[in-house]
């Protein structure tokens, strides 16, 4: 990131410019967004780490005897459980978490074009003025 300070005519020519009602909006509106976003990269980060650990588990379930029986976490308890059913529930739970990597993937796209059009916007408006960048 590179920082300069302004020179005069920068700082006189950011004096100007009155910040609207829908403008302050606006700047509320990407710091509102910037956070979501932040949030959003925290939690995909932590489903990634989950996808990733279910499917090391299912590589060792591989290698596991047909004939024993594993014991499986169910909230804060483990069951043994035949390895058949055991894979299954992992499958299940593996797709689940995909399906919410998804989703996270989906919703943190939509925040950041939407940055994006107001960073259009307000740089459009404000130009030197105003600094965006996260």
């Amino acid at each position: 990131m590179n920082r300069r300070m302004l020179t005069k005519e920068d700082e006189a020519a950011g004096d100007e410019l009155e910040v609207r009602r829908e403008d302050q909006d606006k700047i509320n509106k990407f710091s509102r967004l910037h956070q979501r976003e932040l949030s959003l990269e925290e939690e995909l980060k932590v489903k990634n780490k989950e996808k990733e650990e279910l499917e090391d588990i299912s590589t060792e379930l591989e290698l596991a005897d047909e004939d024993e029986t594993v014991p499986y976490k169910i909230g804060d308890a483990f069951f043994h459980l035949p390895l058949p059913r055991a894979q299954e529930l992992l499958e299940s739970s593996t797709s689940r978490v995909e399906e919410e990597v998804s989703a996270l993937e989906d919703k943190l796209s939509t925040v950041k074009d939407e940055m994006t059009q107001l960073k259009v916007e307000l740089y459009a408006r404000f130009g030197r003025s105003i600094n965006l960048e996260t």
